[in-house]
């Protein structure tokens, strides 16, 4: 474990909190500091720090791999910021993109043309952990010539399939 200010900070809050409420308890200062003491790492790694996590949508990146993409799709959060910061896939053509990434999920529509564009792919890329979140997460892949010239991330409405049709 790497400890950060954030910890030793999240872990004095604790403790104060630990301390205050068996106080409450027990007047004898000494005993309450003593059991807040020993308490508090208990009491931070398994109510403070799962809370935490629940609420904050924070998720690791990691570095694009195509196996992973593919075989994964609801990980693929995790995978698109490196890939855009990076431009790993900025003038590949889409034959490349195939490759990487497999065929296109769907199709972005053109309202002018009335029909999907072929030149606007869009990829899931599934939904980041929190207890918030009500959207999914895609990625629109622009190509102008047979090659990538964006990347777009966007965020769309969950929608459930009613099953008794």
């Amino acid at each position: 474990m790497i400890i950060t200010p954030l910890l030793v900070i999240f872990m004095v809050v604790v403790f104060v909190l630990l301390f205050l409420f068996l106080n409450t308890v027990d007047k004898r200062k000494w005993l309450s500091a003593l059991i807040s003491l020993v308490l508090t790492p208990f009491v931070y790694f398994y109510m403070f720090y799962p809370f935490v996590n629940i609420l904050s949508n924070y998720h690791h990146q990691k570095y694009f791999d195509s196996e992973a993409w593919i075989e994964k799709p609801s990980l693929r959060y995790e995978m698109i910021d490196s890939t855009i910061e990076s431009d790993t896939l900025i003038s590949a053509s889409k034959e490349k993109i195939v490759s990487l990434l497999g065929k296109e999920e769907w199709l972005s529509w053109d309202d002018a043309k009335k029909a999907h564009d072929n030149n606007r792919w869009n990829y899931a890329l599934g939904i980041e952990p929190g207890a918030f979140n009500d959207k999914k997460d895609c990625v629109e892949i622009t190509f102008k010539n047979d090659k990538v010239i964006s990347i777009k991330t966007y965020q769309e409405e969950i929608i459930f399939e009613n099953e008794e049709e």
